[in-house]
C-alpha cells in the first residue's frame, strides 16, 4: 500500500473516530423551547448525548464525529427558537463513553444560580390557529401554549425551570398532554404550562357580588363590556379593568371609580389593523406593537378614532396593545350573535396608586367599588408583573430605537451584561417613584419588574416583598446594598434596614451610568441628566445636569440656573408654584406684572404668601435646577396645565401642543459661567416666552419653541463642556428624555456636532432604571476602593 493510501486511511479513521463534548450554555436557555430544540438538532445529526437544565443555564454533552459535531454547533448559532438567546457557550472535552442514544435529562439543582428567568411571551400564531380551529381539542381554551409562547416569569417560583417549579405544578396533565410534553417531535414537547380543557386551568364568570354567572363566560363578558359595564379581567401578571373605549360615559365612570383623574389609560385592540385605525403606526412602532413582548406602543393619535375624549385628555398620543393571552384573544372573537367588540380600555387593575391586583379573592376585595363583574380563573400569578410602555425614538440616521417607559411584562426580567464584573453582589433599591429593584452578581445585573410609586404603603410593603422574592429566585445574597441620596426617600429607609453596608449614589449620577450600562458604554462620558426631582449634594433639588462621569464618580461641570421652587413636594402639583419662581428669578419684585392676569386663577391669599416668601432678602424656600419643573412652569405660563393630577402630566400637555403645532424656531437662551461650573441661563428664555404671550403668540407655537431652545441650550451647553475636557460620548438619561421632541431634537443637535450620543433601550430613562446604575456604581466603587462614598 502506498503512503499517500496509509494517510488517507489513517485520515478517515481519524474522522471517523467518535469524539464526546460538553457545552454549558448560558443565557435565555430555559422555558424556551431549549432543550428540546438541543434534543431535535443533536438527533438530527447524529450524535448521543443528553441535554439538561441547571442553575447556571443548560448543560448538553454530545458524543459523535467530529464532522457531526460541527455541524450540531453550527445549527445552534443559526436555527435557534425565537425565545432562545444564547449569551456564552463553554466547550469541555470529554472521553468517549460509547453512547448510544441522546435524551433529555433531569434538572440539576444546586451551585451558584446564573440561569436567565425568561420573561412572559405573547401566544404565538400555532396556537392561535389551534384555539380557533373547532376540531381542535384545544378549541377556544384560554390557556393554550407551547414551547414559544405563554407565560414564563410569572408563573415561576424557583429555577431551574421546571413544572413543578411553576403555578402549574397543581395540574396534573391529562394522557394527551402528557403524550405532547413527552414527544421529542412535538411543538409541546417540555413546554412547562402545557394544558388543555381536561387537565388545564378554567376560567369563570361571576357578578359584582361574587356569585358564579351561568353560560360561556367569556362570551358573556363581551356582553357586558358591549353594554358599558367595567369588568376586572385576570390575566397573564395580574388584573386589568376594562371597558369599551368608545364610549364617554362607561371611560368617566372608570375614571372616576377608580380614582384615576388624568392619568392616560392604555388601550387593547383587535389586531394591527385596527391598531391603526386609532394611531399612525410607521413600520419600527407596528413591530414593536406586534413583537413577543407585546408592550404598550404610544403612537400619535389619529384624528377621528372614535375614541372617547377622556380616555387620554391633554395629550397628542394614544397608548395601543395588542391581545397576548389567548384569553384576550379570545374577547375579540366574534361572539355567537356575531357582536365584536371595538376597543376597549385596559388599564391596570388596582385602585389608584396600589399594586396590581393578582389573586382571585384580592380583585374581589379590593375591585369591588370599581369592577361590574369579574372574569376569573384558576392559574396562579407568582409574581405581578403590569403592561410594559414603549414608544419608538426617530433619530437622525433614520433609524428607530425602542425607548422603554415602564419595563415590566415581555422584558423583565433580563439581564443585562455588563462590562466589568462586580467584586461582590449587590442589591440596589431605586428610588421613590416608579419603582424597580436590581440584583447584581457578578458581571449580570438582574432588573426587576415596574414596582409603581413608594408613597403607598401597600405598594412599599409589595415593593419589600419583591425585593426578597428576587434575591430568592437567583440566589444571590448581597454583600452590600445600593441606595439613593435623598434621606427621606422609603427605599433609602428600607436600605439601612437591613444590616449591610450601604452606598449612596448620587440620583442623576445613577441616571447617568444606567445608560452607561445599558448601551455597553464604560469610562468617561458625559452625561445630561434631565429630571423633575433628585436630592443634590448641596441639598438642593436638582434635575438638569451636566455631569462629567464614570461608574464610581462624578463632577457636575454644568446645570440649569437654579430658581425657588415654593411649596417643596406641592410644586410637583401645583403649576403655579414653579411658575412663580421662574418669574421672580427672571424679572425681579414685578414678576407678577409681567404677565397680568396669569396668576388670577391662584387662591388670592396662598398667592399673597407666595409674594411674601419670593420678597425675602433669603427666601425660604426650596431651590431647584429641575427641567421637570420647568416644563410645568411653561404649561401654566401658556395655560395649557394649572395642576399635575397626574405624574408628568403638565409638560406631556406642553409635548402636546407643540407636537400639533410642528417646527418652530428657538428663543433666546444663555450660558454663563459661575464658580467654575457652566449654567444654563434660562430667563432670555422665559423673557422670550412673556413677550410671546403679550404679543398673543399661539399656545402651540410657543410650546414647539421651547422645546427647539431646551434642545440648543442644552446642546450648546454640552458643547461648551467637552470644549474643556476632550471629547467623550454623550448619555442622555432621566425622565425628561421620555418626550420625543426633545430628545430626538437634542440628538439631532449633538450628533451635527460630531459627538456620539446614546440613549436608552433597554431599561427606562427615568426612575425606573436607577436601580442598575446604583448597583453598577456601587460596584464600580467597590471595585476602587473609595470608602468616602460610602456610608
Amino acid at each position: 500500500m502506498s503512503a499517500s493510501s496509509e494517510n488517507a486511511q489513517s485520515r478517515a479513521r481519524e474522522e471517523s473516530r467518535p469524539l464526546r463534548r460538553r457545552f454549558d450554555f448560558r443565557g435565555r436557555v430555559q422555558g424556551v423551547g431549549f432543550r428540546p430544540w438541543i434534543y431535535r438538532l443533536a438527533t438530527g445529526c447524529g450524535l448521543a448525548g443528553f441535554v439538561g437544565n441547571d442553575a447556571q443555564g443548560a448543560f448538553v454533552e454530545v458524543e459523535g464525529t467530529a464532522e457531526a459535531i460541527a455541524c450540531f454547533l453550527a445549527r445552534t448559532e443559526n436555527e435557534a427558537p425565537p425565545l432562545v438567546v444564547i449569551s456564552a457557550r463553554e466547550e469541555t472535552p470529554l472521553t468517549p463513553t460509547g453512547e448510544r442514544e441522546f435524551g433529555i435529562r433531569s434538572s440539576r439543582h444546586g451551585g451558584e444560580q446564573r440561569a436567565e428567568i425568561t420573561p412572559d411571551s405573547a401566544t404565538c400564531p400555532d396556537c392561535l390557529r389551534e384555539m380557533r380551529d373547532p376540531a381542535d381539542r384545544r378549541h377556544r381554551y384560554p390557556f393554550i401554549n407551547c414551547t414559544n409562547c405563554g407565560p414564563r416569569y410569572s408563573i415561576v417560583k424557583s429555577v431551574p425551570y421546571d413544572r413543578a417549579t411553576t403555578t402549574m405544578s397543581v395540574f396534573t396533565m391529562c394522557p394527551d398532554c402528557q403524550r405532547e410534553y413527552d414527544d421529542p417531535a412535538d411543538r409541546r414537547f417540555h413546554a412547562q404550562p402545557n394544558a388543555c380543557p381536561v387537565c388545564g386551568p378554567r376560567v369563570w364568570l361571576v357578578d359584582g357580588a361574587g356569585t358564579p354567572q351561568p353560560g360561556d363566560a367569556i362570551e358573556a363578558a363581551v356582553t357586558r363590556l358591549l353594554a358599558g359595564e367595567i369588568l376586572a379581567i385576570k390575566g397573564l401578571g395580574g388584573f386589568h379593568l376594562a371597558c369599551r373605549a368608545d364610549r364617554e360615559e362607561s371611560v368617566a365612570e372608570l375614571r372616576r371609580r377608580k380614582g384615576r383623574e388624568a392619568k392616560p389609560l392604555a388601550l387593547m385592540v383587535r389586531d394591527i389593523e385596527a391598531a391603526r385605525g386609532l394611531v399612525d403606526l410607521d413600520d419600527p412602532a407596528a413591530l414593536l406593537l406586534e413583537s413577543v413582548a407585546r408592550p404598550i406602543v404610544l403612537a400619535t393619535a389619529r384624528g377621528g378614532n372614535g375614541v372617547a375624549p377622556s380616555v387620554a385628555p391633554g395629550t397628542h398620543t394614544l397608548g395601543v396593545m395588542l391581545p397576548y393571552t389567548p384569553l384576550h384573544a379570545l374577547l375579540f372573537d366574534p361572539t355567537t350573535n356575531g357582536e365584536t367588540l371595538g376597543p376597549i380600555v385596559m388599564t391596570s387593575g388596582n385602585p389608584s396608586a396600589e399594586p396590581l391586583c393578582h389573586e382571585n379573592e384580592e380583585a374581589l376585595r379590593r375591585l369591588a367599588p370599581i369592577a361590574d363583574a369579574f372574569l376569573l380563573h384558576d392559574r396562579d400569578i407568582e409574581r405581578r408583573v403590569d403592561d410594559s410602555v414603549t414608544l419608538a425614538m426617530h433619530l437622525e440616521d433614520g433609524a428607530a430605537r425602542t425607548v422603554p417607559l415602564r419595563r415590566a411584562r415581555g422584558y423583565a426580567p433580563g439581564t443585562i451584561a455588563l462590562e466589568t464584573p462586580s467584586p461582590l453582589p449587590i442589591l440596589a433599591l431605586g428610588g421613590e417613584l416608579k419603582s424597580a429593584v436590581c440584583v447584581l452578581g457578578k458581571d449580570e445585573a438582574l432588573l426587576s419588574e415596574h414596582l409603581g410609586d413608594l408613597d403607598n404603603p401597600a405598594a412599599y410593603r409589595n415593593f419589600v416583598a419583591t425585593v426578597e422574592r428576587l434575591q430568592d429566585l437567583v440566589d444571590v445574597k448581597p454583600v452590600l446594598v445600593a441606595a439613593d441620596l435623598h434621606p427621606g426617600y422609603a427605599a433609602t429607609r428600607h436600605a439601612r434596614e437591613l444590616g449591610l453596608p450601604i452606598t449612596e449614589v448620587q440620583h442623576h449620577h445613577a441616571h447617568v451610568v444606567s445608560c452607561m450600562a445599558d448601551v455597553g458604554v464604560s469610562g468617561d462620558v458625559l452625561g445630561i441628566a434631565c429630571d423633575g426631582t433628585g436630592y443634590g449634594d448641596d441639598g438642593a433639588i436638582w434635575g438638569c445636569e451636566l455631569l462629567l462621569a464614570d461608574e464610581a464618580r462624578y463632577e457636575r461641570a454644568g446645570q440649569l440656573r437654579y430658581f425657588p421652587l415654593l411649596g417643596g413636594d406641592a410644586a410637583a402639583r401645583e403649576t403655579w408654584r414653579p411658575a412663580a419662581g421662574l418669574l421672580a428669578e427672571t424679572f425681579g419684585p414685578g414678576w407678577r406684572e409681567a404677565i397680568p392676569g396669569a396668576f388670577d386663577r391662584v387662591d388670592a391669599d396662598t398667592l399673597a404668601l407666595a409674594e411674601r416668601f419670593l420678597a425675602a432678602p433669603a427666601p425660604p424656600s426650596v431651590r431647584t435646577s429641575s427641567l421637570g419643573r420647568l416644563f410645568d412652569a411653561v404649561a401654566f405660563l401658556l395655560g395649557l396645565c394649572d395642576h399635575n393630577h397626574a405624574e408628568a402630566q403638565a409638560p406631556m400637555a406642553l409635548e402636546a401642543a407643540a407636537a400639533r403645532h410642528g417646527h418652530a424656531e428657538s428663543l433666546d437662551h444663555g450660558l454663563a459661567e459661575e464658580k467654575g461650573r457652566l449654567l444654563l441661563d434660562y430667563r432670555p428664555l422665559v423673557r422670550a416666552l412673556v413677550a410671546g404671550i403679550t404679543d398673543g403668540r399661539e399656545a402651540g407655537e410657543l410650546a414647539a419653541a421651547f422645546h427647539a431652545s431646551l434642545a440648543a441650550m442644552l446642546a450648546g451647553g454640552a458643547e461648551r463642556v467637552l470644549a474643556r475636557v476632550g471629547d467623550r460620548p454623550v448619555m442622555l438619561s432621566g425622565g425628561c428624555f421620555a418626550n420625543r421632541l426633545l430628545t430626538e431634537a437634542l440628538h439631532r443637535r449633538l450628533k451635527a456636532g460630531g459627538r456620539d450620543v446614546y440613549i436608552h433601550h433597554r431599561v427606562p430613562a427615568g426612575d425606573g432604571g436607577l436601580a442598575l446604575g446604583q448597583a453598577v456604581c456601587a460596584a464600580a466603587r467597590a471595585s476602587s476602593s473609595t470608602p468616602e462614598q460610602e456610608n
